[in-house]
């Protein structure tokens, strides 16, 4: 269990309690949250050591520190359970709600028994809030007015949301005459396929200007909180967290906040094996400290640079990608890190929609669009009829036929190489839902699943990979991040005979999909199943969600040679065979 997740129940039993009206033991709980959540050891390994050890984190008194142990040794806190059984709400989803605290949430159960959103929704709609003492109907319409907002942050953000609005922030401090430098950092900088919210960093002498200038920013909706070193606001549906650090601990924090924890607790440990200790603020020799529990105990060898953090501890740097604790760091000191794929190594995409089906663009168009892209090669893979095509917009084998001499036209004035292919439908018992005589006239096939995307899918995808004019399994799970979860495959056995039979495994680089998933790309590489990183692209504009499948990919620890389309369009013909 993380720092995180124990905070993050004391935060709970914070607000329970002030529902109840106690005073003063909300405020000690909160602030030893903060203080558990920051703490860079893992407080479940203090727990182990007792009482004492947790309660020697900074205001962590000892009635706190006993009920972390009772956590981590039982999984349960007695008295949450029973404060839990008193209060039987959705406290967290309910003070997500503008204007909504935990004195609001016990009253309103109390009166009304409001547990959740909806019964808050409902209770609105009808006027029964404003009957209560103490509120109003103005109160009651910013309470319904806030519900939409609430739903949506209880959602994690698509990354394709969160980078565009992260790197608008990130430039406009970078902007600011009084920022040295700015990053972002946190779960968006790893490229995590979803969000919680945009970590950002910057380097000041004057925290409280740049914190002054950020709440100012002209794409900021509103200001959730504002401090003299850090600060929250709401952009585009995306909370936006900053933290204001002093120039010389730049790297230090950077490396500290971009994490992952389990990245970080590794590296702390090696840290420790070297007589040094790791934090946000440097990296402290304390081989003659008798007490190093201090932070910034010892004399400070490295911190201004996050290639410093690491070159302490005797690695090379790890892009933040890689960084979930899942070998890198034994990878990195063996020498043994990948050179990473990058945007700049993809030569084309093959998986891209027209008007045909359901696309919004031409087949000219999607084409001259891939040539300002940048791309060499692109190929037209409508929709195929069948399950999970609905509105007639998938192709018949007969439409299929009747589009080829349009798109080898268009092909033959081209300045780039276009492909002609088709998306086809991988059914529930693993056919594809064109004939295979009109596959072979194509020059690419991706099949893909679009239906019954339930239970294990991998009976359906290996024989799919094994029909002889499938050249690649598109979005493999079929999932919708947020939406839907997709089907469960055994990664494994579908890379062992992808690779038998050369065929590649998509990325899906649309942001909704990302799909295939950072881990399951290392499991298919590490099998030798080629992988391709395609867009889906229905439009002109969706070229640009090539990024996001490079970093996927990245984080499967993907090389420009595991990569399909980093090939010359000569070499993807004679892949096609």
């Amino acid at each position: 269990m993380t720092n995180d997740e124990i905070a993050t129940l004391l935060e709970e039993f914070a607000d329970l309690l002030e529902a109840q009206d106690v005073e003063y033991k909300p405020r000690a709980y909160r602030r030893a949250a903060e203080n558990i959540r920051d703490h860079p050891e893992s407080v479940e390994t203090l727990a182990a050591d007792g009482e004492d050890a947790v309660a020697s984190i900074d205001r962590v008194g000892d009635a706190i520190a006993s009920k972390v142990v009772e956590y981590v040794e039982t999984g349960t806190i007695e008295e949450l359970d029973e404060l839990r059984a008193e209060l039987p709400v959705e406290m967290d989803a309910l003070t997500s709600v503008d204007g909504v605290g935990p004195k609001t949430v016990g009253t309103l159960y109390e009166e009304l028994g409001i547990e959740t959103l909806d019964d808050l929704e409902a209770a609105a709609e009808a006027g029964d809030i404003q009957e209560v003492s103490g509120f109003g109907a103005k109160t009651e319409a910013n309470i319904l007015d806030g519900i939409d907002f609430a739903r949506q942050a209880h959602e994690r953000s698509l990354l394709g949301a969160a980078i565009p609005q992260g790197e608008a922030v990130r430039d406009y401090l970078r902007d600011l005459p009084t920022v040295e430098r700015a990053e972002l950092a946190g779960s968006i900088r790893r490229w995590r396929p979803t969000v919680g919210d945009v970590d950002v960093l910057a380097a000041s002498e004057d925290a409280q200007a740049v914190v002054d200038s950020f709440t100012d920013w002209p794409e900021a909706d509103d200001v959730i909180e504002a401090g003299t070193g850090k600060a929250s606001v709401r952009a585009g549906g995306v909370r936006v967290d900053l933290r204001v650090v002093a120039p010389e601990a730049f790297g230090s924090a950077l490396q500290y906040f971009t994490g992952s924890w389990d990245h970080n607790v590794t590296l702390r440990n090696r840290a420790i094996e070297r007589e040094l200790k790791m934090n946000e603020y440097g990296v402290f020799d304390v081989s003659d400290v008798e007490n190093p529990d201090s932070k910034r105990a010892g004399e400070r060898v490295a911190g201004v640079t996050e290639e410093e953090m690491y070159d302490a501890v005797g690695l090379p740097w790890i892009p933040p990608e890689l960084r979930e604790d899942r070998g890198e760091i034994v990878a990195a000191a063996e020498g043994d890190l990948p050179e990473l794929l990058t945007a700049a190594d993809v030569c084309g995409d093959l998986h891209v929609h027209t008007d045909w089906s359901d696309g919004t663009e031409s087949i000219r168009s999607m084409v001259e669009g891939a040539t300002r892209f940048g791309h060499d090669y692109i190929a037209i893979t409508d929709h195929a009829t069948g399950p999970g095509m609905v509105g007639g917009v998938g192709l018949d084998d007969a439409d299929i036929r009747e589009q080829l001499p349009d798109l080898r036209a268009v092909a033959d004035d081209a300045d780039i190489t276009v492909f002609a292919g088709i998306e086809a439908n991988i059914a529930t018992d693993g056919s594809v839902s064109v004939a295979g005589d009109v596959l072979a006239e194509l020059d690419f096939v991706v099949a893909s699943p679009h239906a019954g995307l339930d239970g294990d899918g991998t009976d359906r995808l290996v024989a799919a990979v094994k029909h002889p004019e499938v050249d690649a399994i598109g979005h493999p799970t079929g999932r919708r991040l947020n939406e839907r979860n997709g089907l469960e495959i055994d990664i494994d056995r579908l890379a062992s005979v992808a690779a038998a039979h050369d065929t590649a495994l998509e990325i899906n680089a649309t942001p909704q999909r990302l799909d295939l998933a950072g881990r399951a790309v290392k499991t298919a590489i590490d099998a030798g199943a080629p992988i391709v990183i395609n867009t889906d692209a229905h439009r002109t504009s969706s070229y640009e969600f090539v990024r996001y499948g490079v970093h996927t990919a990245r984080r499967g620890w993907a090389t420009p040679g595991d990569v399909l389309n980093t090939r010359d369009s000569g070499e993807i013909a004679s892949f096609l065979g």
